[in-house]
């Protein structure tokens, strides 16, 4: 049973990995045929576990998102309070669109891809995404326990706050900005998201955390 288990593991992980350099390659204008060449697995082995190509693009974003809350978790560790992280994660979310190719290549995929997979599995992207939204109510949480954030409906502004930026993020994805101008909407985006969760910039200053 164990043997099997890892075999499905292995099998799965090597068509989600197949599905990434493709499409840092060429976004999600690649086959099932395609895909299964690439992973160096059968047709039929596909099949066993996806019932299409939209419900394997919708695990390459599941995948995606997780791998990247493990990255902002590990990296925000050493930040010294709730506030910090929480910030550290907003802002973390605009820096992948200045990354290298493969990310600016995830980032359209995952923008171009996301709304037609959203009117067919609203329920399951809800789920795929919900790791970042739990990712920032728990901060907004331990900030409000701290004495940093006082935001009126923690569960719903901290889903308003992720909704807000996948806006920014998806609009940045593919406009065009001249050098510089992400650096300042980050700044904006995270006073505003400061001010809707209840901080004040006065009382940040005091608790040492850049405003």
């Amino acid at each position: 049973m164990q043997r099997s288990r890892l075999r499905i593991a292995k099998q799965v992980r090597q068509m989600l990995d197949a599905a990434q350099r493709l499409i840092a390659d060429k976004g999600d204008e690649f086959t099932t045929q395609e895909l299964v060449t690439e992973a160096g697995v059968a047709l039929q082995t596909f099949y066993r576990y996806f019932a299409s190509k939209d419900e394997l693009l919708l695990a390459v974003i599941g995948d995606a998102m997780v791998v990247a809350c493990e990255h902002w978790v590990a990296n925000a560790a050493q930040l010294p309070d709730p506030l910090a992280r929480l910030r550290y994660y907003v802002l973390s979310t605009l820096e992948r669109l200045d990354g290298d190719s493969r990310n600016a290549a995830m980032s359209r995929f995952v923008v171009s891809t996301r709304w037609r997979l959203h009117r067919q599995f609203p329920e399951d992207l809800a789920e795929a995404e919900k790791p970042f939204v739990d990712l920032v109510r728990g901060e907004v949480g331990a900030a409000i326990e701290a004495g940093l954030l006082n935001p009126p409906d923690p569960d719903w502004d901290s889903w308003f706050l992720a909704e807000l930026m996948r806006a920014v993020y998806h609009f940045y994805a593919f406009a065009a900005h001249s050098e510089g101008e992400l650096d300042d909407v980050k700044d904006r985006l995270w006073r505003f998201c400061l001010a809707a969760l209840g901080g004040r910039p006065e009382t940040v200053r005091e608790k040492g955390v850049a405003p």
